[in-house]
């Protein structure tokens, strides 16, 4: 049995939904044998911990400070163990736009050269661009660099849960969409928009070790998977495994293409080198599996697409987060 501290809540535009992840981590772990500490991430969160002296921390907060390397780093420098990834791999999942120099890399080192994960073309605009040097005067320009042109997706550079996400189909709709995104951050990702199968793949491991779990496939009831959608399960059907004959008519071929699926989302995993779990979110556009994020701190919740995977796979939530706490327990 170990001595649990789960982190939640904090200051991030998710914090409610951090709490109930960190509730149902708690029930989660107690159930596997363990005995857990539930800390806010508030002023006094390290003297907390430096009193409590846990065995192990589990990192239950969303958004920021909880996946952009913040607490990470804070856990290394106090020299605490923590189940996740380590600060690095955090700063550069956090980055959006990050996502085709560490695959391009991990090929690179690998030698995978014929990996199956793609992702949408687009451009990084900074918010100073546009505050100090004139770049909302150019914006003309972007239905010519998107290829494929209008429409095209307008999303902040960094953070979680769709936030500041629009889908904007002419050069009219721009300017309001950025400016929202930059509401959110300060910098915005500007990108081809893809149709297709909305998918979310979670995993639990690490490097070769580490294993796909079933699909879920996302349908949102109206628009896009957007923030209020991911917010109110009411507007959104799941469907997990996702359902072979979205994917294909034929079921032989259909199964390929979920083995394909599955396979591009190891491959960016592994190209970000995260640690012990994870969640790669994508499109099957028809023809390939382009990936969009990575999410370094899964939701659990009861509507969360991590626990749902799990219960694909014929697994508990005890189970797993048994076997993730346990590694770090000597």
């Amino acid at each position: 049995m170990a001595k649990v501290a789960v982190l939640m809540g904090g200051s991030s535009f998710e914090r409610e939904f951090s709490l109930i992840s960190g509730k149902n981590v708690c029930e989660a772990l107690e159930e596997a044998g363990h005995r857990t500490v539930p800390l806010d991430t508030n002023e006094a969160l390290v003297p907390t911990l430096r009193s409590e002296k846990p065995d192990v921390v589990y990192n239950a907060l969303h958004g920021k400070h909880g996946e952009d390397g913040t607490i990470q780093s804070l856990l290394e420098f106090l020299e605490i163990p923590f189940v996740g990834s380590p600060a690095s791999v955090c700063h550069r999942s956090w980055n959006k736009d990050a996502l085709h120099s560490s695959v391009a890399k991990y090929r690179q080192i690998s030698g995978e050269v014929d990996g199956v994960a793609s992702w949408p073309p687009g451009v990084y605009i900074a918010a100073d661009a546009f505050k100090k040097m004139g770049a909302a005067s150019a914006l003309d320009l972007v239905g010519e660099r998107i290829p494929g042109g209008y429409p095209v997706c307008v999303k902040p550079a960094h953070g979680g849960s769709a936030l500041g996400i629009h889908r904007v189909d002419s050069q009219d709709e721009l300017g309001e969409a950025i400016l929202d995104a930059l509401s959110y951050d300060d910098a915005v990702n500007i990108e081809q928009w893809v149709e297709g199968v909305e998918l979310s793949v979670s995993i639990i491991g690490t490097g070769w070790d580490a294993r796909a779990l079933p699909p879920v496939e996302i349908v949102p009831k109206r628009k896009f998977f957007d923030t209020e959608a991911r917010m109110n399960h009411e507007l959104v059907d799941f469907y997990c495994p996702v359902r072979l004959d979205s994917l294909w008519a034929n079921e032989e071929e259909a199964q390929a293409i979920r083995a394909e699926i599955e396979r591009a989302a190891l491959e960016v995993y592994r190209a970000y080198s995260v640690v012990d779990l994870g969640r790669i979110d994508m499109i099957w556009d028809g023809g390939c599996a382009r990936c969009f994020e990575v999410d370094v701190s899964p939701g659990m919740t009861n509507h969360s697409l991590f626990p749902a995977a799990v219960e694909a796979a014929g697994l508990t939530l005890p189970q797993v987060l048994d076997e993730l706490v346990s590694q770090y327990v000597g």
